[in-house]
């Protein structure tokens, strides 16, 4: 079904809302997952663009007002379809219907004549009069090439080149895929009177639709809540697919109608289903304008996500510094965990530059109370794993952004009967942190985006804190027994983590190797003893160490206990491979069965290629 928009247009300039309305419906069904479309259609969308731009202005019912920013939502997916949004009369439409201003647009007449619409109409039949045109050059290229073809004349290209389009201009690539199992050539889908690119949703699509029923099923919600969500909705493909649409954003100031929003819906009871997408909006917004993120910081950011974190995970306090923990909560909720998830993001981003800094004893308190609840996100669990998974993966960037100084708090909570200890201190977080990173050992995808986060936040953390360091390295690095096996051999944490000290990536390796290195004290010795020369030689070339221990690389202060070796590593500790570090086989004598002549003569040659090699 070809939708008609000349129809859709004709509605709007007789004042036919009903008729508006069912066109228009028409329209967000069957373009419901289109990412982008042809080339010539972009024109005609356009055109609808502006007039459902200036429609809107005026008097319009609310639900016709939701349908038509439903459909300007699909229009603005495509990033060559942007033009009529990314004005600055637009996007203050658009802001003051999702609740971010109050100011009135007055740089265009709000109820525009019939000549504007005839104008609008004029152009949709040019160019699908051009269109048509097109085709027609399009089925004669076609006829002819199906007679080469029936000649046994090889074609201009093959199937595969003219099937390929590109979809680098529909967003995420990694979030959209072809729908069905094959490729449909650009000439079928013109045969098939097809204009638009039909898009399977990705797992990002999916996962952020877990909290919408179907577009086609009416939600229970206010009116004016439903407007505010899809004006909202627009405004994220707006400024998502297009940096000036960024930039007037930043200098319209409408920043400051986006914090009180998120500011005032922090204590309500029962958050708007418009909330997520607040909270994606300044996401974005922190994101690709870093002055906004700025902004956002100065005029209490910090303060006002975490109180809308405490409010959505209904925290109860035990202490200054302590959150109740209770084992028989349940889950948190698919919606919750959307915006926790949103929160923790927005969080990185202006908190991102605070981990070198020593803060103020002011924001060191409010760090800690961040903190505080942070390990309540480590510890709770969400209905499905991956979105525990992605929870604790966000609460780990953020951690890992903060104060070191200030995440004392995740150890300072009384022991439990069951709980993990070392020492006498609580290292129930610091287990988690480390089944976390196990578990991103073993996924193997992404792994670079996935792992450093959480092994610079243990690296630190193992610096700073002597208990912490002790517990990880029982777990990853216990007393050598068997040494039959190259270090990087096996299943354990330990030596996947070594075989990341030869990754090609070279942040990664230095983030493993960096671990390990502090497990050891920063001890060169004790760090080939575990790892093996061979795997070691990438860090202690980095830090000028490889001709043994030299001046230590960090201030930390490191006790002097030793590392006592086990009765199985001294029976063998004289046949180990330093390079390898483990027991290799027996070599025969090379200098067996020599006369001593013969000796003198080969020691003389190898002193002969000492000389030349130094020289």
């Amino acid at each position: 079904m070809n939708v008609d928009i000349e129809g859709i247009i004709q509605c709007i300039k007789q004042g036919d809302e009903n008729g508006v309305q069912i066109r228009l419906q028409e329209f967000n069904k069957e373009y419901a997952q289109c990412f982008f479309f042809d080339t010539d259609e972009r024109e005609r969308r356009r055109n609808l663009g502006v007039v459902l731009v200036r429609f809107i202005r005026t008097e319009v019912k609310c639900h016709l007002l939701r349908v038509c920013l439903r459909t300007l939502r699909i229009l603005s997916r495509d990033q060559k379809v942007l033009g009529p949004l990314v004005t600055d009369s637009a996007l203050l439409t658009l802001a003051k219907l999702a609740g971010l201003t109050t100011s009135d647009i007055s740089d265009e007449v709000s109820d525009p004549d019939s000549d504007f619409y005839d104008n609008i109409i004029s152009s949709l039949t040019e160019t699908k009069v051009l269109q048509g045109h097109t085709n027609e050059d399009e089925a004669e290229a076609e006829a002819e090439a199906e007679t080469n073809d029936q000649n046994d004349e090889p074609p201009a290209f093959d199937e595969d080149a003219k099937s390929d389009i590109s979809i680098t201009n529909s967003g995420d690539l990694d979030s959209i895929s072809w729908f069905g199992s094959h490729r449909t050539s650009i000439n079928e889908l013109h045969r098939g009177g097809t204009h638009h690119r039909v898009l399977e949703r990705g797992r990002r699509d999916r996962r952020e639709s877990k909290m919408d029923v179907e577009e086609e099923v009416e939600e229970v919600e206010s009116g004016e809540e439903a407007k505010r969500k899809e004006a909202m909705k627009v405004l994220c493909n707006v400024v998502y697919n297009s940096a000036w649409a960024q930039e007037r954003f930043s200098a319209l100031r409408l920043m400051c109608g986006l914090i009180e929003r998120v500011s005032s819906s922090v204590s309500w009871s029962n958050p708007s289903s418009a909330q997520f997408y607040e909270l994606r909006f300044m996401f974005l917004m922190t994101a690709l304008r870093p002055e906004l993120s700025t902004q956002l910081k100065q005029e209490g950011g910090v303060s006002i996500l975490t109180a809308a974190l405490e409010s959505c995970l209904e925290v109860q306090w035990k202490d200054q510094y302590e959150c109740v923990l209770d084992p028989q909560a349940q889950p948190i909720s698919l919606e919750t965990s959307q915006r926790v998830t949103e929160i923790l993001k927005i969080l990185f981003n202006i908190t991102h530059s605070t981990h070198k800094q020593d803060p103020s004893e002011d924001d060191a308190a409010l760090y800690r109370h961040l903190v505080a609840i942070l390990r309540l996100c480590l510890m709770r669990k969400c209905l499905l794993s991956e979105d525990t998974d992605e929870l604790q993966g966000h609460t780990v960037n953020l951690l890992s952004a903060l104060p070191l100084q200030c995440l004392d708090v995740l150890l300072t909570v009384p022991l439990e009967p069951d709980s993990e200890q070392c020492e006498g201190v609580n290292m129930d977080c610091v287990h988690t942190l480390l089944m976390f990173m196990e578990r991103r050992l073993e996924a193997g995808d992404k792994i670079k985006e996935k792992l450093t986060p959480i092994l610079n936040l243990l690296t630190e953390s193992c610096r700073a804190h002597r208990e912490t360091r002790h517990y990880i390295r029982k777990y990853i690095l216990p007393p050598l027994r068997d040494v039959s096996q190259r270090p990087e051999e096996g299943t354990t944490v330990k030596s996947r983590l070594i075989r990341l000290m030869t990754h090609l990536d070279t942040d990664l390796k230095h983030c493993a190797a960096d671990l390990i290195f502090v497990l050891c004290k920063e001890n060169v010795r004790r760090f080939v003893k575990y790892t093996g020369y061979g795997n070691a030689a990438g860090l202690l070339a980095t830090r000028g160490l490889l001709g043994g221990q030299g001046p230590r690389t960090s201030d930390t202060q490191y006790s002097s206990d030793s590392d006592s070796d086990t009765e199985e590593y001294r029976q063998v500790r004289d046949r180990i491979n330093p390079v390898t570090g483990r027991v290799e086989a027996v070599q025969p004598d090379p200098m067996e069965g020599m006369t001593e002549e013969e000796k003198e003569e080969e020691a003389k040659r190898l002193i002969m290629l000492f000389n030349k090699l130094s020289r």
